[in-house]
């Protein structure tokens, strides 16, 4: 039977009608593409040396412990300061792994190059005028710019969300420090005395910034912001003496900062020794003027610290009356560091 000629027409006509619908859709799907997860090149990668340095260092809450070095703190005629603080956490307890978390910063090419031999974290800091090299007796005009630099360098480092545990070379440290610090999550900074008098109220008692705790946060980048901008107010005080006047006209408070000071019983220094071997935790060679003096003392630490080691290796109960018996030894060196002329070092 003949189709009659009008359906081969209307049948011609959908067929093409059809082949053009597919071709709009080949077009559609060809032109269209599915999302694609993020390759390994797009991912976060540090933005600078100070980033990329402080991500090895971090713990996984992103807590870092920073030291500042320079020529003279890696130099010595037998042993250094770096020296010195590094074997503090190979003879302390539970200190071996804090090693792990600590950032170097150098402040010259030599200290830099030293703590890449000695493979550490590390990361070289440059001011404005260049290296920060040779001692730097305390108080020295030197002394005073090189405290500011470390200041602003630590205000870096909150503002890219690391808290951290700043503890000058200087610190030995005997004990692991965070059982002794508080795990209330409000305290905004914890930091160490000269002489711990009252309380642990930081107005109560001379501050001191040689080893401290500081969260990061708006109040505590605050804190930091303003202290540095005192810095060309301040002359001739040091970033310390600084902290203790806004301390004093009630900055904590206007921030709403929580500060914690933090016993000599526990962290201890020259100026005030702990009296408890068995609490002792850091020892600060602070209230001394010279690194020659201060490395001569820190050794006697070390060697006093062995000494209770040793005794209670068999006794592991010391009661109140052999603890007793332990005594530090005399600091003598920085006793008498405050006799050398200003001009005769740095």
């Amino acid at each position: 039977m003949d189709c009659p000629k009008n359906s081969i027409g209307n049948f011609a006509i959908a067929l093409l009608l059809i082949e053009v619908v597919y071709l709009c859709l080949s077009c559609q799907f060809q032109t269209f593409q599915w999302p694609q997860p993020p390759t390994k090149a797009l991912e976060a990668v540090p933005q600078d040396d100070l980033e990329a340095a402080l991500s090895k260092a971090s713990m996984p809450n992103k807590t870092v412990i920073i030291t500042i070095v320079n020529k003279a703190y890696v130099e010595g005629d037998d042993t250094s300061m770096l020296d010195l603080f590094l074997e503090s956490f190979w003879i302390g307890e539970g200190t071996r792994e804090m090693a792990d978390h600590l950032l170097v910063v150098a402040g010259d090419q030599t200290a830099y190059d030293r703590c890449i031999f000695r493979r550490l974290h590390c990361y070289k800091m440059v001011g404005e005028d260049g290296d920060m090299e040779g001692e730097k007796l305390y108080m020295s005009e030197d002394f005073i710019e090189m405290m500011w630099r470390r200041t602003l360098l630590l205000l870096h480092v909150l503002e890219r969300g690391y808290s951290f545990i700043f503890t000058d070379t200087d610190v030995s440290w005997l004990r692991n420090p965070f059982p002794r610090l508080t795990t209330n999550l409000t305290a905004d900074l914890q930091i160490s005395t000269d002489k711990f008098l009252s309380s642990h109220r930081p107005e109560d008692n001379s501050i001191n910034t040689g080893f401290y705790f500081v969260r990061s946060n708006n109040k505590t980048i605050a804190l930091f912001q303003t202290w540095y901008a005192m810095k060309n107010n301040s002359i001739g005080k040091k970033e310390q003496d600084v902290l203790s006047d806004l301390m004093l006209k009630g900055i904590f408070r206007q921030l709403g900062l929580e500060v914690r000071a933090l016993h000599t019983l526990y962290f201890s220094g020259f100026c005030q020794d702990s009296k408890d071997f068995r609490a002792v935790t850091t020892v600060h060679a602070n209230c001394c003027r010279s690194i020659s003096a201060k490395v001569a003392d820190l050794k006697a630490v070390h060697r006093d610290w062995r000494r209770f080691k040793a005794a209670t290796a068999t006794n592991k109960t010391v009661t109140d009356v052999d603890a007793a018996t332990f005594r530090w030894s005399a600091h003598a060196a920085c006793v008498n560091s405050w006799n050398i002329p200003m001009n005769t070092v740095g």
